[in-house]
């Protein structure tokens, strides 16, 4: 069976030459193709060297600078002879041996789709408990993809290996979606009749934003992703989702409304809440800077919700451009 392997990346000199040499070990792979949005730290130097001597690799350019666009580039450019897709992201690590283990789950469930759950590791200081945060309920609703747990069919998880025919019939990934691209993608294939495995074997390392600002961002734009896919499909959204709309809406209402006491007090229980799990969380991981898991996951609620909002507030009723395979 033939497997694509689509890497999107921007900037990842630290991280990219590591991964290659493992997928690569990988000979199950037939061709790998590292999208790269115009990195500046080397990174593409990293890759030409190593595509001198192994004609697996190519290195293509991505204009668009975002995954979904990259993927769907390589795809289009690179993918008429694959049976298979295996998206792989440039700041994670992977198994060994990962496309087998994918391609083996996927004969032995005959599923057209196989994803991974995603464990987050902290290397130093608030990092530490970023990935607290992540690994946690608190910080993730009890999402099946975010934790190791048994191997189920489902509705969306972290993308790894899909057949091509099932990506380019559902019209590949949505440009439109600043993320949340592959949860878009994953309801338009199942919609399709895919089915979509969820693979613990295939599990992958994950290192979080290192900074408070950097999350912020990252999780307002995860937000925002959100609402435009449950708006596009007129979606209902799952109770871990509309549980953190709350924060932001009794903080709105607490600025701009004379009743502030009474939004503040469930605000004010919202915060010694968090704080409150996430020492505990952070104490049995371990104690030091994983004692502000409940900091973490607090700018994980509060900026999702605010990103959500205003993406509602922004374009209320409208729908963001269609997606679809570049041609």
């Amino acid at each position: 069976m033939s497997v694509l392997v689509v890497i999107p990346c921007l900037n990842e000199a630290d991280h990219i030459g590591a991964l290659l040499d493992q997928l690569l070990a990988d000979l199950t792979v037939t061709q790998i193709v590292v999208a790269d949005g115009g990195s500046t730290d080397g990174s593409r130097e990293i890759i030409l060297e190593r595509a001198k001597t192994h004609p697996r690799l190519k290195l293509l350019d991505n204009p668009a600078r975002i995954q979904s666009a990259g993927v769907n580039l390589a795809v289009a450019t690179y993918g008429e002879t694959a049976e298979w897709i295996l998206r792989v992201d440039a700041h994670c690590l992977y198994p060994d041996n990962y496309a087998q283990t994918l391609l083996r789950a996927v004969q032995e469930q005959n599923a057209d789709c196989v994803v991974v759950p995603m464990v987050t590791q902290g290397v130093s200081g608030f990092q530490l408990a970023v990935a607290a945060a992540q690994n946690s309920p608190l910080g993730t609703g009890g999402s099946a993809h975010r934790h190791v747990g048994e191997g189920q069919f489902v509705d969306h998880g972290h993308h790894a290996l899909m057949r091509r025919e099932s990506f380019q019939n559902a019209g590949g990934y949505c440009e439109a979606m600043p993320c949340n691209e592959d949860a878009e993608l994953d309801h338009r294939m199942t919609q399709n009749g895919a089915r979509i495995w969820l693979e613990p074997s295939g599990a992958l390392t994950y290192f979080p934003r290192r900074t408070i600002s950097s999350l912020w961002r990252q999780y307002f734009k995860y937000g925002v992703g959100r609402a435009r896919n449950l708006r596009r499909h007129k979606m209902r959204p799952h109770l871990r989702q509309i549980l953190p709309l709350a924060v932001p809406g009794a903080l709105i209402l607490a600025l701009l409304t004379p009743f502030h006491a009474i939004f503040a007090l469930p605000l004010l229980a919202w915060a010694l809440l968090c704080l409150g799990l996430g020492a505990i969380i952070g104490l049995r991981k371990g104690g030091g800077w994983r004692l502000l898991t409940g900091v973490a996951a607090g700018i994980m609620h509060m900026s999702w919700g605010l990103g959500f909002i205003w993406e509602m507030l922004r374009n209320p009723g409208g729908t963001p451009p269609q997606h679809g395979l570049r041609p």
